[in-house]
C-alpha cells in the first residue's frame, strides 16, 4: 500500500508529509497540543481501485501504475466498468474483459445512485457494443480507432437510449476527464516531492490567496 499524504498546519502553513512528526518542521514546538482545527487530515487519493466503481469511465497508464511509474508523458489506456466491476477495454486483441489489472485509476462516473433504469440495461448495453463487428482485433488502429474511441462510442450509445445530446471527444474530455487528471497530475508531483523530502511546506490558503485544492 501507498504511503497517504497527510496536512496540518502550522507557523501559517500548510506542511504536506507522510507521517506527523513530534516537533513542527518549522519553529521545533511540540505538535501534541492542537486544536481541533488543526488537526492532521489525509489529503483524499484520486486514484482509486478501478474494479469497486461500477458504471465508470476508467483511466490508467498502459504500463505500471500512476504512482509508481507514470511519468506524464506515457500513453494512457482507458475502460467502461459494468456493475460488477469488470472493466472492458478496446486493444489490438479487440475488446477485453479485465477483472484484474485497474486497481489504480481515474475515475468518472457515469450513472447517477439513482438511475437504476439505466444501470438494469448497462451491462446489456456494454456487452452488446462489445460484440459488435467495429471492434475486432484487426479494426484497431492506435491514432484513431482506439480504447477511447470504443469508451465513448459505449457512452453515446447510453446517451442516444436517454434521447441525449451525444457528446464529441473534445467535449468529453475537457469537462470530464482532464479536472480529474489534472487533480491527480497535482497529487502525483506532492506525493514525489515527499518521496525526495520529508516534508512539502506552503503558504496558507488564507495567506497566498490561492486555491490549493487537491
Amino acid at each position: 500500500m501507498e504511503n497517504r499524504i497527510i496536512l496540518f498546519h502550522h507557523c501559517g502553513k500548510e506542511v504536506y508529509c507522510f507521517f506527523v512528526p513530534e516537533q513542527c518542521p518549522i519553529c521545533g514546538q511540540g505538535l501534541a497540543a492542537r486544536s481541533l482545527g488543526d488537526a492532521p487530515v489525509c489529503v483524499p487519493n484520486p486514484f482509486v481501485n478501478g474494479h469497486h466503481e461500477k458504471c465508470s469511465f476508467l483511466v490508467k497508464p498502459t504500463k505500471g501504475t500512476f504512482i509508481r511509474e507514470y511519468d506524464g508523458r506515457s500513453d494512457l489506456h482507458v475502460g467502461i466498468s459494468n456493475t460488477s466491476g469488470v472493466v472492458y477495454n478496446f486493444t489490438e486483441a479487440g475488446v477485453g474483459r479485465d477483472a484484474c489489472g485497474w486497481e489504480e485509476c481515474v475515475s468518472v462516473a457515469l450513472v447517477q445512485p439513482d438511475m437504476f433504469g439505466l444501470m438494469n440495461q448497462w451491462d446489456r448495453y456494454l456487452e452488446q457494443i462489445s460484440q459488435a463487428d467495429l471492434w475486432l482485433p484487426h479494426r484497431y488502429e492506435e491514432s484513431e480507432h482506439n480504447c477511447y474511441a470504443f469508451a465513448l462510442t459505449f457512452i453515446n450509445r447510453v446517451l442516444a437510449a436517454q434521447s441525449r445530446r451525444q457528446l464529441s471527444r473534445t467535449e468529453f474530455t475537457e469537462r470530464f476527464v482532464l479536472p480529474r487528471t489534472r487533480r491527480g497530475s497535482r497529487y502525483l508531483t506532492l506525493y514525489r516531492e515527499l518521496c525526495r523530502s520529508y516534508f512539502y511546506i506552503v503558504d496558507t490558503e488564507r495567506d497566498s490567496g490561492e486555491n490549493r485544492e487537491l
